[in-house]
């Protein structure tokens, strides 16, 4: 009994001193293809093989993390900490989570998602924006709800389009009041702010101060305090927006709500040119929807071409030949529209964004996308309208557009001219037209902002835009290495091209108060902040349930492998009479 006790307890000892050497017996028996010779029991009876070292020995490996897409998964969160574990984070178990980031090394690897950001990626001027976001929760449902049907009076107007609805025309009004009375109280009830505090709020809530400064100082303070009221409406609108837009499901409905709207311009530009219904001297096609943000063609193309990048970014992201062929139908549906309305302001607005798309996607071959971006704008140019080439030409000069370069050019000048005379406050909003030329605006969003709020509204202005870009940019440099699977980087450079449509095309419209830019902004921030909760996994692609059993098989072949090997080693073990 003695004897076999100590036999026992040897082989237990031997045994568990062969575990403790961490070999991995499911890849050895892989290697081996199951079969675990005589000649691999090298120690202690467990089979060996020659060591080569591999990544997993220096850096932790993080397993692939399968993002669900087209689900509502609002109650995804961070683990909680177990109070066991709160002495190792740096700072103690009662530090906040902005003390323990602090404290946190910067070269410490961070991971986030699927592993997209790296050591040191993250610089020192990311941590403010954030800390500007607070965690996700579940919440907003019917927030949303009225953000998405006040958007979509908004963009249709249908008290327009029909005229039985004409009592609805004070609908949109009705519809935000109702949205912000249930949506102040549940913002604060999940977050205790008003509001998340990313830099782009921060300057246009400064922006809208400037422009209450310029009214009491305005040629037409009545005048003015209406721009104003109508702009706050706008700026209260994006930051409900930037709260309540908390899931891809959400913007998803948001980016299909300025689809439609742009799928039912396209559609009527079309007809009305083939048709030749035209006004503006019958020159030129005017937006189905009138009185709105696309009554004017120029206004109407400036949205057209926002809206294309962001259908390719989607074809991007979208699976199946199915939607890519929609989402390829609706952008050269929305480009030939574009053309249609034979907008100077718009087609150099799309040829920006078309590059800046071309040339962030190509980045490692950047001298082709040069190349083809060239030829295919010679192509584009050959097979234009006749008379949108002559509209073209007349910015260097002539008379084809009927004067209208020339006339913008003098407006140019005049709103140049009333921003250097009034540099602190401007005019006023909606103002310049007093003193300009036959009581037209400005014809450009930058100016007009200078004019009418001074030059630090213009600073404001663009770095409200800058910043958004700047944002964008960020996600995408942190996803473009692992691009196959992160598709939101798609969306992020979708977003940029928009944006710098936006930017090129409102040069030649006064557009600054209106919904164009901070829609745009909108979507942008609301795809960083899912972003920074979930990582790369944002709009990931859904798990095929082909897949998911593949995985599973794997993970049972694993564990039968590795009893297996478990089984052989002890046999081996007292094989060799060390029992």
């Amino acid at each position: 009994m003695a004897g076999n006790f100590g036999r026992d307890s040897r082989s237990k000892f031997f045994l568990g001193l062969s575990y403790s050497v961490k070999i991995n017996a499911p890849r050895l028996a892989k290697v081996y293809g199951g079969r675990v010779g005589a000649k691999a029991l090298r120690v202690f009876g467990v089979p060996q093989m020659p060591y080569k070292p591999t990544a997993s020995d220096y850096e932790p490996m993080t397993p692939l993390r399968r993002a669900r897409a087209f689900e509502d998964d609002e109650g995804a969160g961070w683990p909680t900490p177990r109070a066991e574990d709160a002495d190792a984070w740096p700072g103690g178990a009662g530090a906040t989570l902005t003390e323990r980031e602090g404290a946190e090394s910067g070269e410490e690897e961070e991971t986030v998602g699927d592993g997209a950001r790296r050591v040191g990626e993250r610089r020192k001027d990311d941590a403010p924006d954030a800390r500007a976001w607070p965690p996700l929760r579940r919440g907003h449902a019917a927030s949303f709800a009225g953000l998405l049907l006040f958007t979509a009076f908004v963009y249709f107007r249908p008290y327009e389009l029909v005229t039985a609805l004409a009592p609805l025309k004070t609908g949109a009004f009705w519809i935000a009041a109702a949205t912000l009375a249930v949506f102040i109280p549940t913002q604060f009830a999940l977050e205790g702010t008003p509001t998340a505090r990313p830099r782009e709020v921060n300057l246009v809530l400064l922006l809208l101060l400037a422009g209450l400064l310029s009214v009491p100082l305005a040629i037409a303070p009545a005048e003015a305090w209406g721009a104003w009221v109508e702009f706050a409406k706008v700026v209260t609108m994006f930051v409900v927006m930037i709260n309540v837009v908390r899931t891809e499901s959400r913007l998803r409905a948001m980016f299909w709500t300025a689809l439609l709207v742009s799928v039912v311009l396209s559609l009527s530009a079309l007809a009305d040119y083939r048709a030749g219904r035209l006004s503006l001297n019958g020159a030129r096609i005017e937006g189905v929807i009138e009185g709105g943000l696309f009554g004017n063609p120029n206004d109407m193309a400036l949205h057209l071409v926002t809206m294309i990048p962001l259908v390719v970014g989607l074809l991007s992201v979208a699976r199946g030949i199915s939607k890519k062929m929609l989402y390829g139908a609706m952008a050269l549906l929305m480009l030939l529209a574009t053309v249609a309305t034979l907008s100077r302001g718009g087609l150099l607005g799309l040829a920006c964004a078309s590059f800046v798309m071309a040339w962030k996607v190509g980045r490692r071959r950047r001298w082709l996308v040069v190349l083809a971006f060239g030829a295919a704008g010679a192509i584009f140019l050959v097979l234009l309208p006749t008379e949108f080439t002559l509209r073209l030409l007349s910015i260097f000069g002539g008379e084809a557009d009927g004067g209208s370069a020339v006339a913008r050019q003098g407006l140019l000048i005049r709103s140049l001219y009333v921003s250097l005379f009034n540099p602190l406050l401007g005019i006023g909003m909606n103002n310049f037209h007093i003193v300009s030329i036959q009581e037209q605006v400005s014809h450009n969003a930058y100016t007009q902002v200078s004019a009418e709020m001074g030059m630090p509204a213009l600073i404001l202005y663009a770095m409200f835009m800058l910043s958004t870009l700047r944002r964008l940019r960020r996600v995408e440099r942190e996803t473009f290495e692992d691009r196959a699977r992160a598709r939101v980087y798609y969306l992020a450079v979708a977003l940029q091209a928009s944006i710098v449509a936006y930017m090129v095309s409102s040069f030649f419209a006064s557009v600054a108060y209106l919904w164009y830019v901070y829609y745009l902004a909108g979507y942008a921030l609301c795809l960083h902040r899912l972003y920074e909760s979930k990582g790369a996994e944002a709009f990931g692609r859904a798990v095929r349930p082909r897949v998911r059993a593949a995985d599973e098989g794997d993970a049972g072949e694993d564990g039968a492998l590795a009893r297996e090997s478990e089984d052989v080693s002890y046999g081996a073990v007292a094989g060799r009479g060390i029992v």
